[in-house]
């Protein structure tokens, strides 16, 4: 992180020596205010009477999210602050409240020479145009997309991108950590990124490589093409390792072993959208994670784990990213554009274990500055199988005020 602020200071400086333009400045925000409830999995193997998860039962928050900017011609400086304050009920814990506040993304920008910008500070290194997952993202496998509540932080990290053209542009970036919330074991810790982005009018691709200390090199790639007005095809693969790695082998009698880092694995996605005259939009996804488990691992995953509170503990500590191998995800969407509100339906059927989950947002706008909105997860199969081995169904009402 030293490096980090040191190389912010020194981009500051420069950038002010030699920069006679006048400075724009501006800010917006949304508070939040939302009410959660969640009918936990009962028969939870992973979770026995909550032990482990701790999960809430129900919950209220708020939370503000802002978006500071300053600018010239040559230098951008930008800032996302977050506060939350909430407070739920663990069954069988009682009742917990959490207060955070923090930077969930930073950058100053400097545009140091034709073609070349240099940043440093915390972003959100993610792409692809995929929904469910992105397996060509060293950092953001799950990419959020799937969970339009959530909030991604940003990366500690300086990058240099080079832009010789409207088609063409290479990055280069040192990850100082993972931001916020960092862990001890930090995998992504003095890590380095280079991508490289081609694009037309009507087709784009990139190729990643990314490189950890301890751990094998990954690399990624890409691509989408405009088929027509309404019809776009997409694609993403990556091929990496995954730290730490919990094996299960088909056997229900071997015990759980863990490695360091697992053998290498590809996961890629194919997918497909088509864009109705209105606006609306409808996605379909198929995606293959080869560090997934077999339905029989999975079997014996869950057999494993409900032999003790020590196994179940430990298969939800190191539980894989997710547990099967293949998946369909299928997102139906209005028009993001519609200024008077928004609904997504999302279905995801794993071709592992033969689980669903059904989920859906809507928001309607009440006034100029006031939304309302809804989110619902519905989980479909019983206690060992992956989507509802934790909670049964869930849902969060609430508001959004836009600022200022």
């Amino acid at each position: 992180m030293a490096f980090v602020v040191g190389a912010a200071v020194s981009l500051t400086a420069t950038a002010q020596a030699g920069e006679s333009s006048k400075w724009k400045a501006g800010w917006d925000g949304t508070l939040y205010g939302y009410a959660s409830a969640m009918r936990l999995q009962p028969d939870s193997v992973l979770n026995p009477d909550n032990q482990f998860a701790r999960m809430a039962d129900r919950s209220a928050t708020a939370e503000l999210r802002l978006n500071l900017k300053a600018e010239n011609e040559n230098l951008r400086l930008t800032a996302r602050p977050i506060l939350l304050a909430s407070t739920g009920h663990i069954p069988n814990d009682g009742g917990e409240t959490k207060d955070d506040a923090y930077l969930s993304q930073w950058q100053i920008r400097l545009r140091a020479a034709e073609a070349w910008n240099v940043a440093v500070g915390r972003d959100v290194l993610n792409w692809g145009p995929a929904q469910f997952r992105s397996p060509s993202s060293p950092y953001y496998f799950d990419n959020g997309r799937s969970d339009p509540m959530r909030e991604l932080s940003g990366m500690d990290s300086a990058k240099a991108s080079w832009t010789p053209d409207r088609h063409s542009a290479l990055t280069m970036a040192y990850v100082a950590n993972s931001g916020h919330d960092a862990p001890a074991d930090d995998l992504w810790k003095n890590s380095w990124l280079v991508k490289f982005d081609q694009r037309g009018d009507e087709w784009a691709y990139a190729l990643i490589a990314a490189d950890a200390p301890g751990r094998p090199a990954f690399y990624g790639a890409f691509g989408q093409f405009t088929l027509s007005d309404a019809v776009m095809l997409y694609g993403e693969i990556g091929s990496s390792s995954v730290s730490p790695n919990l094996e299960s082998s088909s056997d229900p009698s071997v015990p759980f072993t863990t490695k360091k880092n697992s053998p290498r694995e590809t996961t890629g996605l194919v997918g497909a959208s088509y864009t109705f005259e209105d606006g609306s939009s409808l996605a379909g996804e198929y995606l293959h994670d080869g560090h997934g488990y077999t339905s029989a691992q999975e079997d014996a995953y869950f057999a494993r784990a409900a032999t003790s509170p020590a196994n179940a503990g430990l298969a939800l500590g190191l539980q894989p990213r997710l547990l099967g191998r293949n998946y369909l995800h299928v997102v139906w969407q209005s028009n993001v554009m519609d200024e008077q509100g928004f609904w997504r339906l999302m279905y995801t059927h794993s071709l592992t274990d033969h689980g669903d989950e059904l989920s859906a947002y809507a928001e309607t706008v009440l006034t100029h500055r006031i939304t309302a909105f809804v989110t619902a997860a519905l989980p479909h199969g019983n206690a060992r199988q992956e989507f509802a081995s934790l909670y049964r169904n869930s849902v969060t009402i609430g508001l959004k005020f836009a600022l200022p």
